[in-house]
């Protein structure tokens, strides 16, 4: 990769996992290179949200739920091609891919690698589903810093990289994640992106656990949360709505929810002594946290991911533990093993709904868990009002984050 990016050393490592945080320098980041500029969905934004939801159909609201890959819009791939990460990506919006929009008018795209091949198309891209969509999309893309990082790490990118949350973490600093989170935003943005799935809040207890590890910021949760929240602020202040992941925390567990369903152990009291303080940011405004496939038995005794249950995502994270912030939640990925080995899409899609989410993360079928939400809210088993009050949320943050 051409010019000077940012590292922090790997060595940085091996006393902050013995002893906590330790300070190292940081160098000056670039500016990333210069890519078309996508422009925004047009409408009426004169409308407020009420008149928006009355204006809306059953379908359009239904819609607004669902976040997808934009591969999903291809109704011609299997749901294996559109997930296997190696299989030739979407780059562009096709005329089938704009119909599909039309039929299944959803919320929000996530992009990955494969989507992505160079700065001018991801930009272009971006812009192209922004045009194509009724109502003003969020999107997104998992761009942590460090090992995840779809963008940064493309070869075809000449951007800032660092390598890892736990390194920026160990600096002690809350401002070397601000500006972590500030250069991210900036790129993403200017890529036409509207929405991160970053910071990552979990706090890493477990060293036997791979998939968190270095992506957290601290094995401490006050250091976790310090930086998750700068990082976030950071990421704020280029308009990119922050996302906290992965309530309840996915620090401690041993299992890899991609596979199957992860566990935690730990009592209520536990959590709240650790991996519930980076969740918990009031100093953030309007934030997104992302709920993962998690079975806390603590928390729920049937077991349930707490992506599904209403004890986690209602009872505890919006009326105890957040009651007067602005949150928007998402579900981690629904495709996940955690959730197909035990869910149909419909199941999974309606239980999550019911469970208090606002955004259904790319269903393993997006079109019977569309139709599966449409008939429940049709026949009553979710009122129309529930549907209302996470349709509301959506708009809102896309008012705030994405220029609805």
């Amino acid at each position: 990769m051409s010019g000077t990016v940012q590292r922090f050393f790997a060595a940085a490592l091996a006393p902050v996992l013995l002893f906590g945080c330790a300070s190292q320098p940081v160098s000056t980041q670039q500016t990333p290179a210069a890519a078309p500029q996508p422009s925004a969905a047009t409408g009426n934004t004169n409308l407020s949200i009420e008149q928006m939801l009355e204006q809306m159909t059953l379908r359009e609201k239904v819609g607004q739920l669902f976040m997808v890959r934009p591969d999903a819009l291809d109704l011609s791939l299997t749901q294996e091609q559109i997930d296997d990460e190696y299989a030739d990506g979407v780059t562009q919006l096709t005329d089938a891919m704009r119909e599909t929009l039309k039929t299944y008018p959803v919320g929000g795209i996530c992009q990955f690698g494969k989507n992505i091949t160079d700065p001018q198309q991801i930009a272009a891209f971006n812009a192209e589903l922004q045009e194509a969509s009724s109502v003003t999309l969020l999107i997104t893309v998992d761009e942590e810093g460090g090992s995840v990082a779809r963008l940064a790490n493309h070869p075809a990118f000449d951007l800032p990289q660092y390598e890892s949350a736990l390194a920026v973490g160990a600096t002690g600093e809350p401002e070397m994640a601000r500006k972590m989170g500030q250069t991210i935003g900036a790129y993403l943005r200017q890529y036409g992106f509207t929405m991160d799935f970053a910071p990552d809040a979990d706090v890493w207890t477990n060293p036997d656990n791979t998939v968190i590890g270095t992506r957290a910021f601290s094995q401490d949760a006050d250091t976790a949360a310090l930086m998750a929240g700068a990082m976030a602020r950071g990421l704020q202040e280029e308009a990119i709505l922050p996302t906290f992941k992965h309530f309840p925390g996915h620090g401690d567990t041993a299992e890899d929810s991609h596979s199957g369903l992860a566990y935690t152990y730990q009592s209520k009291e536990e959590m709240q002594l650790c991996e519930f303080i980076p969740f918990v940011q009031p100093s953030v405004g309007m934030y997104a946290v992302m709920v993962g496939h998690i079975a806390a038995p603590a928390l729920d005794a049937s077991e349930k991911p707490a992506s599904l249950s209403y004890s986690v995502v209602t009872e505890l994270l919006r009326e105890e533990l957040l009651p007067d912030e602005e949150i928007l939640v998402v579900t981690d990925s629904l495709a996940m093993g955690a959730i197909t080995a035990q869910y149909t899409p419909g199941e999974a899609a309606v239980q999550a709904l019911q469970a208090g989410c606002d955004l259904l993360l790319m269903p393993e079928s997006l079109t019977e868990a569309f139709e599966a939400v449409e008939e429940a809210v049709q026949d009553g088993t979710i009122p129309e009002a529930r549907l209302d009050e996470s349709v509301a949320r959506i708009l809102r943050f896309k008012q705030q984050y994405a220029g609805l």
